[in-house]
């Protein structure tokens, strides 16, 4: 037992003096660190204390460079100006110098001036005087014997003058003439057009005459729904293997005969498939008509830039639209084309012409849907899409006797010669005769009309009434009664303005 106590205090002094010296060793060798840590902290310091010493350096001498640069330049500077206003004084005395000799200058010629204008006064002043003495020798005043002389040579030479003036007039009329052919034929030589008289197609060619009841349908349920979707009237009769498409409009004409050809194609036939092939030929025909005003442009070189897409459409509807045979899109690409060639030769605005040429009759595109002559409507819709002055004016210079431009006398005559070519309109002499002659029998028939005259080359027509047996409200019913008839009863181009004039005259004299 003794034993044990005496062990464990021995462990126990042993365990103390073990975990002392352990201690000591720790806090020697932290002790160590510290003072690592201290001398190297010591040195960072000493390293970083050296380089601001040489930025510091560095950072002197750069100011001292950008000082010394800065001098260098501020010098420069100030010898530039210096020189700028040695330069400046230099042509201020130069200039004061030159304003002194124009002054002196300007004083010499108001001077030679001022005795100008005495010498001529003197000059004045002697020629009446001579002119007095002469009108006092020979008792006749300046203008009595100006007069007398005048007479006298009249007289003896009357004969030449006459011969004379005759000759310079023939020669006048025959050189303007001779011109005037020259750039006419130069221009149709250069345009090499073929000229075709056409016809708008209303009818549609038939496999068999069976088709026609089927196009007719149960009751007429087929027929009625293409002429209700389509605008147009077809006409079934005895002809073999055809159907007659009529309507005013070309434009819903041929609306009608894709929407039957496909129809004919396709076999079936009943009011909802007629609504689907009537909607599909006029996507397919407005497509055609914008290809047909694009390449219209294409051909005569005029950029689509500066040209609305709808003007373009509105163009390409020409394409489907004839004028006595003449198609309207071809007739006036060849306007464009001989008026452009004939105001090159004649110096004018060769622009104005080409694009007043194409678009002078834009109006015959619409005159079917909208009231109004085609010269009225093309020169609103011109304006509308922002064509300037001279080019709208042509849509109306070409039908006024007397047009107010070069360019607008050029698209006239052009006009002109594309319509009178061989070939290119159906309407003779005879026919134009023929539908005057009908159109103002179609007025002539009714009660109370006096008189009945076609002008306008049968675009208008003006009927004169009795005043004592028809008032006004009978003259406006009968003006509508007239254009009723001759929309029934005759074929024309366009539209006819029925003008009906009453009115009532009287005359007394005083003798």
């Amino acid at each position: 037992m003794a034993y044990a106590l005496i062990g464990i205090a021995v462990g126990a002094l042993i365990g103390y003096f073990a975990a002392d010296y352990f201690a000591s060793e720790k806090a020697r060798k932290m002790k160590q660190r510290v003072s690592d840590a201290e001398a190297e902290a010591q040195k960072i310091v000493l390293t970083a204390q050296t380089k601001e010493q040489e930025i510091l350096v560095k950072a002197k001498d750069k100011a001292i460079k950008i000082l010394e640069d800065a001098r260098v330049e501020e010098k420069k500077m100030a010898e530039e100006i210096k020189q700028q206003k040695n330069e400046l004084t230099k042509r201020e005395n130069e200039f004061a110098t030159k304003l002194l000799s124009l002054d002196e200058e300007r004083k010499a010629i108001e001077e030679n001036k001022t005795k100008t204008a005495e010498t001529l006064k003197n000059v004045e002043e002697l020629k009446v005087e001579e002119a007095k003495k002469l009108e006092e020798v020979a008792k006749l005043s300046r203008e009595e014997a100006l007069e007398r002389i005048m007479k006298l040579i009249e007289e003896q030479n009357q004969e030449a003058l006459m011969s004379r003036m005759r000759k310079l007039d023939l020669m006048e009329t025959e050189e303007i003439e001779r011109k005037a052919k020259n750039v006419i034929g130069v221009a149709i030589q250069r345009l090499a057009s073929t000229v075709v008289a056409e016809t708008t197609t209303t009818w549609v060619e038939l496999p068999s005459d069976d088709m026609k009841g089927r196009i007719i349908g149960k009751e007429g349920r087929n027929i009625k729904a293409i002429e209700l979707l389509t605008g147009c009237e077809l006409i079934v009769d005895d002809t073999p293997g055809m159907i007659t498409v009529s309507g005013f409009s070309p434009i819903r004409r041929q609306v009608a005969k894709r929407a039957l050809d496909k129809l004919i194609q396709d076999g079936r036939i009943h009011p909802g498939r007629i609504e689907e092939t009537v909607d599909e030929a006029k996507r397919e025909l407005a497509i055609d008509i914008k290809k047909a005003g694009e390449d219209a442009l294409y051909q005569l070189g005029i950029s689509m830039a500066g040209i609305d897409p709808k003007l373009i459409q509105i163009l390409g509807r020409l394409k489907y639209r004839t004028s006595y045979g003449q198609n309207a899109l071809q007739h006036s690409m060849e306007v464009a084309n001989l008026a452009a060639l004939m105001g090159e030769e004649l110096k004018a605005n060769v622009t104005v012409c080409k694009k007043g040429g194409l678009f002078h009759d834009i109006g015959k595109a619409v005159d079917h849907d909208l009231q109004g002559g085609h010269p009225e409507l093309g020169y609103q819709i011109l304006k509308k899409f922002g064509f300037p002055e001279e080019i709208c004016y042509q849509s109306i210079g070409h039908h006024e006797d007397k047009p107010k431009t070069l360019e607008a006398v050029i698209i006239k005559a052009a006009d002109a010669i594309s319509g009178a070519r061989p070939g290119a309109r159906k309407d003779s002499f005879e026919l134009y005769v023929k539908r005057l002659e009908e159109l103002e029998a179609a007025a002539s028939g009714f009660p109370g009309v006096d008189k009945v005259y076609a002008i306008q080359a049968g675009r208008e027509i003006r009927v004169f009434v009795n005043p004592t047996q028809m008032d006004d409200f009978s003259a406006a019913q009968l003006a509508r009664d007239v254009a009723n008839k001759i929309e029934a009863e005759l074929k024309y181009p366009g539209e006819i303005k029925v003008t009906l004039i009453r009115e009532t005259r009287i005359i007394e004299y005083a003798r």
